[in-house]
């Protein structure tokens, strides 16, 4: 296959380098002039200084080229910037080709998905060119995927020949590619387990359990499902990859992002501040507002995602956060 990655962070290299060990032709694209520039110098990543990049990987900073000709194009780009991405994109677009969004995120002003997002910019592009766009989710971080370790992921689209199709191009001996219709699910998994990632942090920065980050993921995950449900969601979803297997590996594992920046604030540092120190963009913040406004729609209760942002834009002390929950009304666990 030829296959364009949109995007040249953690994630997006990652991507490139098992899809280019697993003999397909693989364009990186950036934005950043200076960016594929030491890609291509270097053949290493700023992030990864320790791993070679295959020689076969073309970079450019032009994206009409890392459009052309291409059977499958990865948006790889961090959700705040994945409408802008396909807007340039957009005019490069041809027939037959599978959009993979890998960006994690809730549009603010719309409440929509990523490949909501691509499919609301593309707009009669879809149907003219026979666009088929998917999601790539579950507990992959880039810094294992990268060097070969062993890992699972949903192939996810409404579409099954679509699905299969990604599955048959990502699976190989380290990766293995499960498929889901339910790509609504899938999507919404990987935007909310991120904000539960930065509440466990929290936890651990303030110096608390193991018993209490169990129970953390538990009701996360309880809440994420609720909300999904509501929406229209399958249930199963929730307990598969995207969404279990997701919250675990970033609620606990020193790669997530969100987990770091979760324990910076725990210790007392502002949400801007624990960002700067983390140095890559933390989605779950980004989730925050959205995820509120899904709560307020929807009418479900979030009471763990309302004090991470009780935390995050209202400066609540996170110790009084937890207080806070642990003082709510007693129910039962059956009772949602």
């Amino acid at each position: 296959m030829k296959i364009g990655v949109l995007g040249a962070g953690t994630w997006g290299i990652a991507l490139a380098k098992m899809l280019s060990e697993s003999s397909h032709y693989v364009t990186v694209w950036s934005a950043l002039k200076e960016e594929i520039d030491t890609l291509e110098s270097t053949h290493t990543h700023p992030k990864f200084r320790d791993v070679v990049l295959p020689a076969a990987i073309k970079y450019t900073a032009d994206i009409a080229e890392a459009c052309s000709e291409k059977d499958i194009l990865i948006a790889a780009v961090p959700s705040v910037y994945i409408r802008s991405t396909a807007k340039t994109a957009a005019p490069h677009l041809q027939n037959g080709q599978i959009i993979v969004s890998v960006a994690k995120g809730i549009e603010e002003d719309t409440l929509m998905t990523m490949t909501e997002v691509i499919a609301d910019e593309l707009g009669d592009i879809i149907k003219e060119k026979s666009i088929k766009i998917a999601a790539l989710s579950g507990p992959t971080h880039a810094e294992e995927v990268i060097r070969d370790m062993p890992t699972t992921i949903l192939s996810a689209c409404p579409d099954l020949k679509t699905a299969e199709t990604i599955q048959d191009v990502f699976m190989n001996t380290c990766m293995r590619v499960y498929t889901n219709p339910d790509i609504h699910g899938v999507e919404l998994c990987g935007a909310l387990k991120n904000i539960i990632a930065l509440a466990s942090g929290m936890l651990k920065g303030l110096g608390l359990g193991d018993n209490i980050k169990a129970a953390l993921i538990t009701r996360g995950l309880a809440e994420i499902r609720r909300l999904g449900m509501k929406i229209g969601c399958c249930e199963q979803t929730f307990y598969g990859l995207a969404g279990m297997g997701d919250l675990i590996v970033t609620a606990l594992s020193v790669h997530s992002r969100n987990y770091q920046a979760g324990i910076l604030i725990g210790k007392g540092y502002e949400a801007e501040s624990a960002i700067k120190e983390v140095g890559m963009v933390v989605e779950g913040i980004n989730a925050l507002k959205p995820a509120m406004k899904l709560s307020a729609l929807y009418g479900v209760e979030l009471p763990i995602i309302s004090s991470v942002y009780s935390v995050v834009y209202d400066g609540a002390p996170p110790a009084a956060a937890v207080n806070k929950l642990m003082s709510r009304e007693k129910r039962s666990e059956f009772s949602e």
